[in-house]
């Protein structure tokens, strides 16, 4: 079976919920391009299980870490880089030998620390 992180499942009443937020706080970080959940023909939003990553993520950072919206854009945005970074790094694990392994293992350990740090626990991870 594949995964479906990126198959758009929730309307906004279960995403809200699936976060613990007011539907009226979902609405209002789509109007500041913070996620952008997909759209029925009907315009019903619907919301992945990525889009509920990162409202989890957005809700950390303004609750727990205090940014406000244009902080919380940034962090996003830093995200997204570092996990490009690592996606790439662990990409050339494959091919290396066991000294430069241990450098890029050691490197992926500290991205993960970065992003842990931003709020980003991936889907996987949660209990």
């Amino acid at each position: 079976m594949l995964p479906r992180s990126n198959e758009p499942v929730f309307v906004i009443s279960v995403a809200a919920r699936l976060v613990e937020m007011h539907p009226q706080t979902l609405r209002k970080y789509e109007r500041e391009g913070l996620v952008a959940p997909s759209r029925t023909t009907g315009n019903l939003r619907l919301y992945s299980d990525r889009d509920i990553e990162r409202l989890r993520q957005v809700k950390y950072l303004v609750e727990e870490r205090g940014l406000n919206l244009a902080g919380v854009q940034i962090a996003l945005d830093m995200t997204q880089s570092l996990l490009d970074l690592r996606n790439r790094l662990t990409g050339m694990l494959n091919g290396s030998d066991s000294a430069r392994g241990a450098e890029l293992v050691a490197s992926v350990k500290h991205l993960d620390h970065s992003l842990k740090m931003l709020g980003y626990v991936p889907l996987r991870e949660r209990s």
